[in-house]
C-alpha cells in the first residue's frame, strides 16, 4: 500500500481508505448501502489491515451513530493500529441544537463519537457541512480546545465551497488555530467539479482530498452499459435521488472509455476508475466501500499498478465537460492563461 501525506500535515494515510457507511446500515439510504454487524465488520477490518489500509471513515449521521458503534467494536483492542476519521454537523435530531457546528453542538458531538467508537481520541474530525449560522471563530476555537486536550489529532471539512474553506484557513492563521488539512469531497470520472476551484485551492493551501463515492454513486461498477436497462438489483433504484446527478450521455461516454481501458489492462471497471483518481493532484486517499469480502478485495485491486499516460488521456477526454463560470472563459483565450487555475 502506498502512503501519502494528508495535505500539508505530517500525517501519512493509505492511498485507499475504508468507508464504514455500510456498518450497521439502516434506513432508505444506509440500509441500501449495507448492514454489516460487528462480526462481519471485524472481518472486513482484518482484510483492510492485511492490505495496509489502516484509515477508516465514518460519521455520526451514518445510521444515527450505528456505524461508529460497529466500527468501534470491530477495532476493539487494536486501536493503535488504525486511524479513525469521523464527521459531524449534519442533523442528528429535531432539536434546535442537534445540527450545525456551534460550540454546544461540537462538544456534544465529539463526546458522543468518542463514546460510540470506544476510544479517547479521534485521528481526524471533519465538519460534514458548512454552518453559516455559527461564527467561524467559534467553530475553530472549539476545535482548537479539543486538539489541545488530545481528543482530536487533526481537523478537516467535507462538502465545503472554496470561499468557505479559504475564509476558515485565513481565520485559523490569524488566531493560531489548527488549519484544516483535509477536505472530503465528491470526485469521480462522472463528477469532476472538484477540479474547478477546490483542487487549485488544495494545491495552494495544502489541503488534501479524501474522495467519497469514487464510482460516481455506484454508476461505475461495470454493471451499467449503453443501451441496457439499469440492473434489477442495482441500489440506484432506491438511492439515486440521494446522490449527485449524472447526465446519461456523459455516463455512457465514460463507461465506453472504461471498457476500452479494461480490455487493455485486464483490470475491472471499478479498479480503473479508482486508479485514475489516485493519479490526480491533491488526492491523498480514495475511500472505498464494500458490503462483503468479495467487493472489498475487488476494490483493493485498484492499487499496485498505474494507468499509462495514454490511458489517462483517454479517460480525461471521455469525462471532460465545460467548466462552470467563472472558470471557462479564460481557458479559451491564450492571453489569459496566467489567470487560469494551475494545470491539473
Amino acid at each position: 500500500m502506498d502512503y501519502r501525506r494528508l495535505g500539508a500535515s505530517g500525517l501519512k494515510v493509505p492511498a485507499l481508505s475504508f468507508g464504514a457507511g455500510t456498518f450497521g446500515g439502516s434506513g432508505p439510504l444506509f440500509g441500501a448501502w449495507g448492514n454489516s454487524d460487528a462480526t462481519e465488520a471485524r472481518r472486513l477490518v482484518d482484510i483492510c489491515l492485511e492490505a495496509g489500509v489502516n484509515l477508516f471513515d465514518t460519521a455520526d449521521v451514518y445510521s444515527n451513530g450505528a456505524s461508529e458503534e460497529v466500527l468501534g467494536a470491530a477495532i476493539k483492542r487494536r486501536r493503535d493500529a488504525v486511524l479513525i476519521s469521523t464527521k459531524t454537523s449534519l442533523p442528528m435530531g429535531d432539536g434546535p441544537n442537534d445540527a450545525g457546528s456551534s460550540r454546544s453542538r461540537l462538544i456534544k458531538a465529539v463526546e458522543d463519537a468518542l463514546r460510540r467508537l470506544g476510544t479517547d481520541y479521534i485521528d481526524l474530525l471533519q465538519l460534514h457541512a458548512f454552518d453559516a449560522a455559527t461564527p467561524i471563530e467559534e467553530v475553530l476555537s472549539t476545535l482548537d480546545s479539543f486538539v489541545r486536550a488530545g481528543k482530536l489529532r487533526y481537523v478537516g471539512v467535507s462538502n465545503f465551497s472554496g470561499w468557505q474553506v479559504m475564509k476558515s484557513l485565513g481565520l485559523a492563521d490569524k488566531h493560531g488555530y489548527p488549519r484544516y488539512v483535509a477536505h472530503q469531497v465528491y470526485y469521480s470520472l462522472v463528477g469532476r467539479d472538484y477540479e474547478w476551484e477546490l483542487m487549485p485551492l488544495g494545491l495552494d493551501q495544502g489541503v488534501g482530498a479524501l474522495v467519497w463515492s469514487p464510482l460516481g454513486w455506484g454508476r461505475l461498477t461495470g454493471k451499467i452499459r449503453r443501451g441496457e436497462k439499469l440492473p434489477e438489483k442495482s441500489r440506484l433504484h432506491d438511492t439515486a435521488s440521494f446522490g449527485p446527478p449524472v447526465e446519461d450521455e456523459l455516463l455512457y461516454r465514460v463507461v465506453d472509455a472504461l471498457d476500452t481501458v479494461a480490455k487493455e489492462t485486464g483490470k475491472t471497471v471499478p479498479q480503473i476508475a479508482i486508479n485514475w483518481l489516485l493519479q490526480r493532484p491533491t488526492v491523498a486517499s480514495v475511500i472505498i466501500g464494500a458490503r462483503n469480502e468479495e467487493q472489498l478485495r475487488q476494490n483493493l485491486g485498484a492499487v499496485g499498478w498505474s494507468l499509462t499516460s495514454d490511458q489517462m488521456k483517454k479517460l480525461d477526454a471521455a469525462s471532460a465537460v465545460t467548466a462552470a463560470y467563472p472558470y471557462f472563459p479564460y481557458r479559451r483565450q491564450e492571453g489569459f492563461a496566467r489567470l487560469s487555475p494551475p494545470a491539473v
